[in-house]
């Protein structure tokens, strides 16, 4: 379980003393201006994520995307579109007391309101899928976050999915289940009326997260997850490491994977899936 949606457990990073509330804060937009805030404007402003009126939530799971999503916001606030509203939610998916003494100790430190509520995710996840939890974990965590979100009025919710988590999806698709398909910077809910979930981070690399994080002291929790701890191995852990060497070999080789998401030539692939439907070229074949 990763940070919100499930993508296999973050990595813990060191702990070390944390900077004052106000040099986070510039740091966002001085030291990590071109590499998380540029890209992070990019990311909303490419894909039209924030409109007038939104009532945005943004989902906390006290890792370091989501709680550099919530200060992205609110120096988004302060430096930039005022537009819209924010409400900050935590789901207590079944933590240990400490973990969530800690995302609270975080919260507070970094000045971020947030709204924390219980669910019992992480139990449910382990009786009724023992092996393979965190795909249901996830669909759990999401759908309760999609409820909370519209039960204090808001008509989005953000997740702290970056630009690694993209190509490290659709190289598992690609990989595991043989298809082509990959995150999407925004999409409309389908069991929440009037509700969309949108990505901000989806063009900042994780080393980026990582080095904000580090630089700053920030003591960010890993999915804080006893099911997924007593597990073995992760398939996307596997898919994070081949592309890491792959960019031994062939420079820019995840910014290509990230591109061929944009650049898919319709007149040279064998099918395609639209609306539930499944296409083959030679359904088209004899028109050309």
């Amino acid at each position: 379980m990763s940070d919100i949606a499930g993508n296999g457990c973050e990595s813990i990073i060191p702990l070390g003393e944390r900077e004052p509330l106000e040099t986070i804060e510039r740091s966002i937009i001085t030291k990590y201006k071109k590499t998380i805030w540029k890209k992070f404007i990019k990311g909303i402003k490419e894909f039209n994520l924030i409109e007038d009126g939104d009532k945005i939530g943004i989902a906390i799971s006290g890792g370091k995307d989501s709680l550099l999503l919530a200060k992205l916001f609110q120096e988004l606030k302060k430096h930039g579109k005022n537009n819209f509203e924010l409400q900050f939610i935590a789901m207590d998916p079944g933590y240990h007391k400490s973990i969530r003494e800690l995302l609270i100790d975080n919260c507070n430190h970094l000045n971020i309101p947030v709204h924390i509520y219980e669910a019992k995710v992480f139990e449910v996840a382990e009786k009724n899928a023992k092996d393979y939890p965190c795909y249901m974990c996830a669909k759990m965590r999401r759908g309760s976050l999609y409820a909370k979100a519209q039960e204090l009025g808001c008509n989005k919710l953000a997740l702290g999915h970056h630009f690694n988590d993209v190509i490290e999806t659709t190289m598992l698709n690609i990989l595991y289940t043989g298809n082509f398909s990959t995150m999407l910077p925004k999409l409309k809910s389908t069991n929440f009326d009037n509700m969309e979930l949108i990505r901000p981070l989806y063009f900042v690399e994780e080393e980026a997260i990582i080095d904000y994080t580090e630089s700053n002291g920030i003591w960010p929790l890993n999915c804080a997850c006893m099911v997924a701890a007593k597990k073995t191995g992760s398939k996307r852990q596997e898919v994070k490491e081949l592309i890491k060497s792959l960019k031994d070999d062939f420079k820019d080789v995840d910014k290509s994977i990230f591109r061929a998401a944009q650049n898919i030539n319709m007149d040279c692939i064998l099918g395609w899936k639209k609306d539930g439907q499944k296409h083959s070229y030679l359904d088209f074949y004899d028109e050309e």
